[in-house]
């Protein structure tokens, strides 16, 4: 017998066995001795389940523009992003769903130096509910004193770090008290 009568005998008997196996009806395993419990009936202050909003988030840049980056609300809690090539005419669309559609958010920006009109919408529930339009120059250098030069915020804030700005101090600040002087001399340890 050949080597090819045999690889076919053996690939014959694991498709007899598969199919065998794919044929046959499944066991459920099962605990003897519990009885279904009555059905409560519902309480008149039983939460009524939340409607689900379909939102769609559409941008677009009409310009030379590379490095784009699209961050959306994704969920009531998640943010995620996409870095789609931006040509012109052509439009990014992502379809989500939130429990809040006052939560929906994204932003839209280019890399520098490229200059584009952003344009960016939310539809929820097949209705716009934000839409933005903003003009981005085109640069020599990079703006030092705006960090978000370059991008397009549109909806709600999606509560994203943003970098060179630092966090808000958790602690409440006392309004009389006096600013520390950054010139200042360091005060001596302590003994």
């Amino acid at each position: 017998m050949s080597s090819t009568t045999r690889r076919w005998q053996a690939v014959a008997a694991v498709a007899a066995i598969g199919t065998g196996m794919l044929s046959a009806p499944a066991t459920a395993l099962a605990q003897p001795g519990t009885e279904p419990a009555e059905p409560q009936p519902a309480s008149p202050d039983a939460a009524v389940p939340e409607v689900l909003h379909n939102v769609v988030y559409r941008a677009r840049a009409d310009g030379t523009s590379r490095d784009a980056v699209v961050a959306y609300k994704q969920d009531d809690t998640n943010v995620n992003s996409a870095t789609p090539t931006m040509l012109p005419g052509q439009t990014f669309e992502v379809n989500t769903v939130l429990d809040d559609p006052k939560k929906a958010g994204m932003t839209l920006s280019i890399g520098w130096p490229y200059g584009s009109n952003l344009h960016c919408e939310i539809l929820v529930d097949d209705q716009i509910v934000a839409q933005a339009d903003q003009f981005i120059a085109p640069r020599f250098f990079r703006v030092k004193d705006d960090p978000l030069y370059g991008t397009l915020q549109c909806g709600a804030p999606l509560d994203i770090p943003v970098v060179g700005v630092p966090d808000p101090v958790d602690a409440p600040v006392d309004p009389a008290a006096t600013p520390e002087d950054p010139n200042a001399a360091p005060s001596p340890p302590a003994a």
